[in-house]
């Protein structure tokens, strides 16, 4: 059984144990220098030894990984080079593929709903300063205590229109709902629809175990999510990647240290996460990280520069490919200073001379050993991956997509009765009452009154079927939950799971 896989061979072979991949890593280097193939060669060896993988491809050159390569003059002369087919039994041959998209063109659908994002995540999304994130609280409150379900962005457009003609009725209760800033965060939500991120939102959602599937053979399947155009939007990619990162912390189980990770996740063009964040965000990212490995998932973030990833993430880093950086300004010169200092050093190798002296394809790498420790820093040549490097045809792409595990899942939405059809019923049983009716506060009573649940009524959180299978196992779980998500579903509902 494959315990280990080869990054690539300097003096030595190098490799990422895969009791040690959930302990997070850092593939680095300036444009051109290699990164591309690197994260190709490590998804398709994590995949080989029965570990699912999640990557966005950014520049839609990693679709090819679903294909047999072979016909790379450049990588026959790099697998004799390294003596591979002797070593490693290097073969070309596809991997297992799911292709996503969220506009739904180059893969399946992929969606999530506004409850699950939750307004944390929301907020940032749409830019919002503090008071305008206070109102987005408040209506995801309100939702939960009446049972109003946010499922995509005409139900909070709904829900937003109508807190904001009952402001008056909601503020002894919830606080200043002003009209101004509902005003600001439905302009943003229209700009929002304008960038094509609407599609993101809706049912079905996404089930996270279908991410983390096997093939016959029992090689992971690797998911990837075209974002050639979504990283134009990049507050719609960071965002969507950081929620799926963060569902996967609140859904999977406690496993410890495990034999190898259950996912492995990259986060390419990863300083989109980190750019203009809060430092609220920040610390929830850095809690995640730290955390999350404990449920069995490597996260790898893919950069230019260290420098990009904040101190307190950097730190959790364990496994790290750097490739070459050019040193022109002092900017870069104190990123190279700054990448050499991360790595444990290696008394035969100048780090920081290397780091601009690396050819295409070598990469200075240091992974953790058996129990932890980082390793002396190696000058590599990379391996090179067994499947095609590059794009693939739109048949070869429609060929994976019609024999995929969840073909037909998610290709057709459904919109079911949500908050935008259930305010419009109660606004025609308010309008048709007798003369002198209550408006908005009878529309609200639940809302407005002793804070229970009126009988029969079904809540945000008993509506979603996959967050009542859900356990975040303790407390400390649910609290950091509801941080990250943003999620108001508090100790009255219990949490989430």
């Amino acid at each position: 059984m494959i315990d280990s896989v080869l990054v690539g061979t300097g003096q030595a072979p190098v490799s990422i144990g895969l009791r040690m991949a959930n302990r997070h890593g850092l593939i680095a280097g300036a444009t051109g220098t290699g990164k591309t193939v690197t994260l190709q060669r490590l998804a398709e060896q994590f995949s080989r030894a029965g570990v699912p993988v999640f990557l966005a491809d950014v520049k839609g050159d990693l679709a090819g990984i679903s294909q047999a390569g072979g016909d790379n003059p450049a990588v026959a002369q790099r697998v004799a080079q390294l003596g591979l087919e002797q070593s490693e039994g290097f073969r070309y041959a596809a991997n297992p593929v799911m292709f996503w998209d969220i506009q739904g063109q180059q893969g399946h659908p992929v969606r999530t709903t506004i409850s699950e994002l939750g307004p944390l995540l929301l907020g940032r999304l749409l830019g919002l300063n503090e008071v305008q994130e206070g109102v987005l609280n408040i209506v995801f409150q309100l939702a939960d205590e009446n049972g109003w379900l946010l499922l995509d962005l005409k139900d909070l457009r709904s829900l937003l229109t109508h807190a904001a003609d009952a402001a008056e009725t909601l503020q002894t209760r919830y606080g200043n709902v002003s009209k101004a800033s509902v005003g600001a965060i439905l302009r943003r939500l229209l700009a929002l629809e304008q960038q094509g991120a609407q599609a993101l939102f809706g049912e079905p959602a996404l089930n996270l175990a279908d991410l983390m599937q096997t093939d016959e053979q029992g090689h992971g399947y690797i998911n990837i999510l075209a974002a050639d155009r979504l990283v134009q939007t990049p507050a719609v990619y960071s965002t969507f990647l950081l929620w799926l990162l963060a569902e996967l912390f609140e859904t999977l189980p406690e496993v410890g240290d495990v034999d190898r990770p259950k996912l492995v996740f990259f986060f390419d063009e990863a300083h989109l996460l980190f750019n203009d964040a809060p430092k609220v965000l920040l610390n929830k990212i850095e809690q995640v990280v730290r955390l999350i490995r404990s449920k069995g998932v490597g996260v790898y973030f893919v950069t230019q520069s260290p420098l990009d990833v904040p101190e307190t993430v950097l730190g959790q880093l364990g496994n790290r490919v750097q490739h070459a950086l050019r040193a022109f300004t002092p900017k870069d010169q104190q990123a190279v200073r700054a990448a050499a200092q991360t790595f444990r050093p290696n008394p035969d190798l100048d780090t920081q001379a290397a780091i601009t002296a690396l050819g295409v394809g070598e990469a200075l790498v240091s992974t953790l050993d058996g129990q932890g420790v980082p390793g002396i820093v190696q000058r590599v040549t990379v391996a090179p991956p067994g499947s095609r490097l590059g794009p693939v045809t739109a048949a070869e792409r429609q060929a994976v997509m019609d024999r995929s595990l969840v073909k037909g899942v998610y290709d057709v939405g459904i919109d079911r009765v949500s908050a935008y059809e259930q305010l419009a019923q109660r606004a025609t049983e308010v309008a048709g009452a007798a003369p002198g009716g209550g408006g908005w506060r009878e529309v609200l009573g639940g809302a407005l009154g002793s804070g229970g649940r009126s009988r029969g009524r079904q809540t945000t959180l008993e509506a979603f079927a996959t967050s009542a299978a859900r356990s975040l196992g303790s407390q400390i779980g649910r609290q950091l939950v509801r941080g990250v998500m943003g999620s108001l579903f508090g100790t009255k509902t219990g949490g989430k799971g």
